[in-house]
């Protein structure tokens, strides 16, 4: 594994422990060149995906892309950090085990909103405005709007 404070290709594990609920081993790393450490994850990868987005273009699946979204929306939020691992890794798998290797951004979108609806209703918030690109404030009334559970009639 390069260091990267030095670029030497010799580094050293010094620690080795399981990560985001035994699904990757997460990795201390000593650099004896610089002396630098730093740590590594290693998750099993069941197939190469590609993102298909609405225009057409395809690209390569981005863990780490889906990754930066999803704590962008849960900034600040009273959620262990060990579980926004836990979901992230849980959306991956769902999206390894599909089937396909080319997947919609629409039902990344969907599969992300779907588990932060299930954790944080916030964060939920934050990431629908982003995702279906919420462009005034009447946009956030009539999702939120859509959320509240229908008020029973008066008797």
């Amino acid at each position: 594994m390069r260091c990267p404070f030095c670029g030497s290709v010799e580094s050293q594990v010094k620690d080795s422990r399981p990560a985001e609920d035994h699904v990757a081993i997460r990795r201390r790393r000593f650099c004896p060149a610089c002396g630098g450490r730093f740590t590594t994850y290693e998750r099993v990868q069941l197939r190469d995906l590609v993102v298909v987005k609405t225009n057409g273009r395809r690209e390569d699946f981005d863990r780490d892309k889906l990754e930066r979204s999803i704590r962008i929306s849960m900034q600040k939020r009273p959620v262990d950090p060990e579980r926004i691992d836990q979901m992230i890794s849980g959306i991956v798998r769902r999206l390894e085990s599909m089937g396909d290797t080319d997947i919609p951004s629409k039902k990344i979108g969907e599969i992300v909103m779907e588990a932060l609806a299930r954790i944080d209703t916030v964060a939920y918030v934050r990431f629908a405005s982003v995702y279906k690109n919420f462009q005034a404030a009447d946009d956030f009334e009539d999702f939120v709007h859509e959320l509240r559970p229908p008020e029973p009639p008066e008797a």
